[in-house]
């Protein structure tokens, strides 16, 4: 019979385990279970989040984690599966505090899992992927008349950065609510270039950014803001042309991918335009209450 754990932190074994058990399933399914918050959540303690190890005979043979919201990710060992942990795995971040999930990939075994739990898809969240041609390498990139381009500047932009993507995603809290602890994050990882993270300044004022971000040989237009008061006007193709070309330029890279919404179709026909296809999906089940 299965052991489900809850804790607020995890130690160097469990993390050690933990990390191996999502290695093997991203090794075998093609796609990491745990979004990379939840892999920076493994760090150490984070309000409001909870890790769930599941252990079997001393082996930890699943790992979920739920966050402050409620919102939960899981991973069963590959070996493993299809012996009803998944199922006890998931039911425990219920009692745990989930209220919905996402299933990465859209698995078809994730969406029976979640229909039996009593959750219903809430939302899609596309990933989409492009080729980078050299043709565009040169290619001219308009700005909007008084805006300039440079890199982020590590500590000097940090506070102007946070209030710029605030008001850029206010309508994403998961987005605009990043804190400094958040951008520290990831300033510290091992990805981050600061000549990858554009700022398109007006005067001295940052008014939008392209951070760009590179991983396992593949590109990514990590996230791409506009101030409220420069949307409409160009600057955010800009921006993302500009990311581009020193994805395929710059780093030499063939391939560039990005998450868009769905239900974002101004985005997702922006993108369209600019050569990007759907890849892959990520879909969130919600609780529709008790069953």
């Amino acid at each position: 019979m299965d052991t489900v754990q809850v804790v607020e932190t995890v130690n160097e074994a469990e993390l050690a385990a933990v990390r191996t058990l999502l290695a093997a399933a991203a090794e075998s399914d093609g796609r990491t279970a745990v979004s990379e918050q939840g892999r920076l959540a493994l760090r150490g303690p984070k309000p409001g989040v909870r890790h769930l190890l599941q252990w079997d005979s001393g082996a930890l043979v699943g790992y979920a984690q739920v966050d402050g919201p409620g919102t939960a990710e899981l991973a069963v060992d590959p070996a493993r599966r299809r012996q009803g942990h998944g199922r006890e795995l998931a039911e425990a971040a219920v009692r745990a505090g989930a209220v919905q999930a996402w299933a990465h990939g859209g698995h078809p075994g994730a969406r029976r899992l979640a229909e039996q739990l009593g959750f219903e898809l809430v939302r899609e969240l596309r990933q989409m992927r492009r080729p980078l041609p050299a043709v565009e390498a040169d290619a001219e990139i308009p700005l909007p008349e008084g805006v300039r381009l440079r890199t982020f500047r590590p500590g000097a932009d940090d506070r102007a950065w946070l209030a710029l993507n605030a008001a850029a995603f206010a309508h994403h809290p998961e987005q605009g609510g990043w804190t400094a602890q958040d951008l520290a994050d990831r300033l510290a990882e091992p990805w981050f270039d600061p000549a990858g993270f554009f700022l398109a300044v007006r005067g001295d004022e940052p008014v939008g950014f392209h951070w760009t971000k590179v991983e396992g040989g593949v590109g990514e237009v990590y996230v791409v803001g506009v101030g409220p008061a420069e949307q409409g006007n160009g600057l955010g193709r800009a921006l993302t042309s500009v990311g581009l070309r020193y994805l395929g330029r710059d780093r030499g890279l063939d391939t560039v991918l990005l998450y868009v919404d769905a239900d974002n179709p101004a985005a997702v026909r922006v993108y369209e335009k600019l050569g990007f296809t759907v890849y892959e999906v990520d879909l969130m089940y919600r609780s529709t209450g008790p069953r």
